[in-house]
């Protein structure tokens, strides 16, 4: 099958988020399975500069943005692709809202009838920021594409209960979740080195929350629950990059008025090596998010074998609950006993511990490149039978 990707971000620029990672990712095993893939997406960066590239068995196209918002872009030379080459492919798969790419691709797809879908990534309802000109996007462009899509492609029940809610119906919606190359985790670095680096002692606790520092994943609630359940000793590591600008020092702020400043590290970003470090450390990984569409850093931190907490409010929560971890409500003292139970709870770690290879592996690209296989035949298949 000749599928196009398009992806307003992608590929080396991780620093905007996790489609990047997972993009590439997911094309990837499809082309290892016999598909022809091509990425359709924007340069946004001197990292990559315009134009068409070869990313192991994956051909990539960024486009030149002629204007910038952000990451949305009005990109030099879409409509003349779109017009010179779309009809060649099979089949559109689109990441994403909130961007004029995928909505002027699928444009052409409606006029030309080749089948596409969109994968929202939790989109659908506008959560962090800009939220007049995500109405604005929504009334212009949003309706027929959406509507128009041939499948919409939830990453987890709690999305796909989303879109049900939001009017979509149920024959338009498909399941399958994030996933991880677990050739990452293969090789993973030996007990002791991020705290080694650190100066944490070994019999201290060590908990990890690791994300983009913005208010809706929930950091502060960490930092102030992490105070309650040990107020005496342990660290409270919180990585990631500052997502809203002065959102770091209000933190910092914060453990400083909570007595603990002194156990809890802000060390920025973690990546490669260093990230996997963190993550087999830790004692207990941490996401007391507001909301989240799936969490990869859940499933990263479970195949490092590391038990987590987690909120109701993470799509991912099926998955842990009393699987891997513990799935709570949004509120501090809940967490905070969750921290006491799985620190003092030795028997409940190792359960947890325990479970996480086969959790993991559940959640390889590997295993869901085949669903995703199975769910393009589906539309095809529909689309061919005048569905």
């Amino acid at each position: 099958m000749h599928t196009l990707m398009v992806s307003q971000v992608y590929d080396p620029f991780h620093h905007l988020g996790g489609p990047a990672f997972k993009v590439r990712a997911l094309a990837e095993h499809l082309a290892r399975r016999g598909h022809s893939v091509v990425v359709l997406t924007t340069s946004l960066g001197s990292q990559q500069p315009p134009g068409r590239t070869w990313q192991g068995p994956v051909e990539a196209i960024y486009l030149k943005p002629w204007l910038r918002y952000r990451t949305t872009t009005w990109n030099a030379g879409l409509v003349a692709f779109c017009r010179r080459e779309l009809r060649h492919f099979d089949l559109v798969h689109i990441f994403g809202l909130y961007d004029l790419l995928g909505p002027l691709v699928a444009r052409f797809c409606r006029r030309w009838q080749i089948p596409y879908l969109i994968e929202p990534l939790g989109m659908t309802r506008p959560i962090d920021r800009s939220f007049r000109l995500k109405r604005f996007w929504h009334w212009l462009v949003g309706r027929d594409y959406l509507h128009g899509a041939h499948a919409l492609v939830a990453t987890s029940e709690q999305e796909y209960e989303e879109l049900l809610a939001e009017g979509f119906p149920a024959r338009q919606l498909l399941l399958r979740y994030n996933g991880i190359d677990l050739n990452q985790f293969a090789d993973l670095p030996p007990q002791g080195a991020f705290r080694r680096t650190h100066g944490i002692p070994t019999e201290e606790p060590l908990l990890l929350f690791l994300g983009r520092l913005i208010p809706r994943k929930g950091a502060d609630l960490a930092i102030e629950a992490f105070a309650r359940a040990l107020p005496a000793n342990g660290r409270l590591v919180v990585a990631g990059p500052e997502g809203e600008p002065g959102y770091l020092r209000r933190l910092r702020k914060q453990s400083e008025q909570l007595g603990c400043a002194a156990r809890v590290l802000f060390p920025g970003p973690l990546l490669d090596r260093e990230k996997l470090e963190a993550l087999v450390d830790a004692d207990v990984f941490l996401l007391p998010s507001r909301y989240e569409n799936f969490a990869n850093t859940v499933v990263e931190a479970v195949a490092c074998g590391t038990p987590v907490i987690i909120t109701k409010q993470c799509g991912i929560s099926r998955l842990v609950q009393d699987r891997v971890g513990l799935v709570i409500p949004r509120e501090v003292p809940a967490l905070a006993n969750a921290i006491h139970r799985l620190l003092t709870d030795a028997a409940l770690r190792d359960r947890f511990r325990s479970a996480c290879h086969d959790l993991a592996t559940a959640l390889s690209w590997d295993t869901l490149a085949q669903v995703t296989e199975q769910q393009y035949q589906k539309v095809r298949t529909h689309r061919h039978a005048g569905c």
